[in-house]
């Protein structure tokens, strides 16, 4: 974390400035802070009262006292380990025992490894003891040499890794089960789409699993995929313009109409909705007759285009729905063009819990940061690998920078690059002499604690090699170890 992160984290935990300031004079993170204990920080200058009130507040966001804290801070390290807002989950047999095994033989694994083994494991009674302590040691052998090493640039590598398949890419649509119709964009304008969080996708789609009879029955599919496009009056009926008489005859198509569920008093219904409409239809036989109000071409013009594109049912935004089969579990699902995820989870015969869409920001306004943090990820993996393999860690410190502080951000000048504490970092990726020249107005201040300030100025990047320093003790000479009145006098050898 940077030294101005820091300060405003420090600052955000109601710590005045006055302390924050004296804090960083020899502590960078709030971690090392709380490991210190009060004792280290009364030596700073800092009250006890008010260290103790430090070390608490920065307890409660999440951070750990240390068990190397000094004994003058135990109670304060009681205080901190408060219950959580939200209760979580039970762990079930199997993830006691594997954390009870983990916990005996010092294996620090992540919960969610232990629980998705736990998850594979549960109902295999062939396994014994010594197996499942075998697994966990191979799993946290596994972890272990994937895990990365202090000071390693993990954020040069990511866009390395990230960068290079996406130079392979070309501008490609895909047209899915065959439908020209219905497609949806991948390659490099999608990669782009995902990394700068556009509000809209261009082509916005969403895959929907389905769910009971409809998941068996074409018929059924067919019948939820209607209730989910939107239906025109052009989709339904023929609309005929008689000139003569002022008036447009729309002619409901039987066979359409049962087919997607309308009737002729759903039409009139929903076209008496319209405010140019209202209070002009009538029914006469199976037709419906609109008369015009007025002796105007231009009226009935405009009756005519409000009545062509009326929507009779169906859901804004999703403008087509085809049905496919998968191909591993038979079960049929609807791909769409448009997306509107609120509404489609609430559709009967829909899988709500496996909709998915490719609107990234959709995501996060329905479900949550969390889903949009798994929906950046997902994404990104399908889209590159059509180009290549992209280790999953990679793309998932990218779906975390864009989503850590609870809202979706794009990666460049509107989103984190435009939003790093280093002037310098700032102004080296886009619009530098702004940069510079609002920086200079305001007197901030650059402590070059990143890679890219610090290769501006020419000095080492403290990532690596340049992350220690080697101080290297000459040993003594003989000469140098007797004292001075043993050294004998040159000149009185003389």
């Amino acid at each position: 974390m940077a030294r101005k992160d820091t300060f405003n984290a420090l600052v955000a935990r109601d710590i005045s400035e006055r302390t924050a300031e004296i804090l960083l004079t020899k502590y960078n993170t709030l971690k090392s802070i709380s490991d210190a204990g009060v004792s280290e920080l009364v030596s700073l200058g800092i009250e006890e009262a008010e260290a103790a009130d430090v070390i608490t507040k920065i307890g409660r966001r999440g951070s750990r006292t240390s068990s190397r804290s000094k004994a003058s801070s135990e109670e304060v390290v009681e205080e901190i380990h408060m219950e959580p807002v939200h209760k979580s989950r039970e762990n079930s047999d199997m993830e006691n025992k594997l954390l009870a095994i983990c916990e005996r033989e010092g294996m620090a694994l992540p919960l969610k490894i232990v629980v998705d083994i736990a998850s594979r494991i549960e109902n295999s009674e062939e396994l014994s003891d010594e197996d499942i302590e075998g697994i966990l040691k191979e799993a946290f052998k596994l972890y272990d040499r994937r895990r990365m090493d202090p000071n390693e640039s993990v954020g040069i590598m990511a866009a390395h890794s990230i960068g290079e398949p996406g130079t392979q890419m070309n501008m490609r649509t895909f047209h899915y089960a065959g439908v020209a119709n219905v497609n949806v964009t991948t390659g490099l304008p999608r990669l782009i789409e995902i990394v700068d969080a556009r509000r809209v996708p261009s082509t916005p789609s969403m895959r929907i699993p389905l769910t009971g009879l409809a998941a068996e029955d074409e018929n059924v599919a067919k019948h939820v995929s209607y209730n989910i496009e939107v239906t025109t009056l052009n989709n339904v009926a023929d609309i005929k313009t008689d000139i003569n008489n002022m008036r447009l005859i729309i002619s409901p198509d039987p066979r359409k109409m049962d087919d997607r569920g309308v009737t002729v008093e759903e039409i009139y219904d929903r076209l008496n909705k319209i405010k140019v409409l209202r209070g002009l239809i009538t029914i006469e036989g199976f037709d419906l007759i609109i008369k015009s109000d007025e002796s105007s071409y231009k009226k009935l013009q405009q009756i005519y285009d409000s009545t062509k594109q009326a929507k009779i049912k169906g859901i804004d935004g999703i403008s087509r729905a085809i049905i496919d089969k998968d191909k591993n579990t038979g079960a049929y699902f609807l791909v769409t063009e448009g997306s509107n995820l609120k509404e489609v989870m609430k559709v009967e015969g829909v899988d709500k819990e496996k909709v998915m869409t490719n609107s990234i920001l959709e995501v996060a306004d329905v479900l949550g940061i969390e889903a949009a943090r798994n929906s950046l990820i997902n994404e990104a993996r399908d889209t590159l690998s059509a180009a290549g393999t992209v280790d999953i860690r990679h793309i998932m410190l990218v779906a975390d920078m864009m989503t850590n502080d609870g809202c979706v951000k794009a990666i460049g000048r509107h989103g984190i690059s435009g939003r790093k504490s280093s002037v310098l970092a700032r102004a080296a990726f886009e619009i530098t002499t702004p940069h510079l020249l609002r920086a200079a107005m305001n007197g901030e201040v650059d402590h070059l604690e990143g890679v890219a300030e610090n290769i501006i100025v020419g000095q080492p990047v403290t990532l690596g090699t340049g992350a220690v320093n080697l101080i290297y003790t000459p040993k003594k000479s003989e000469r140098q170890d007797k004292p001075v009145n043993e050294i004998p006098n040159m000149g009185d050898e003389e």
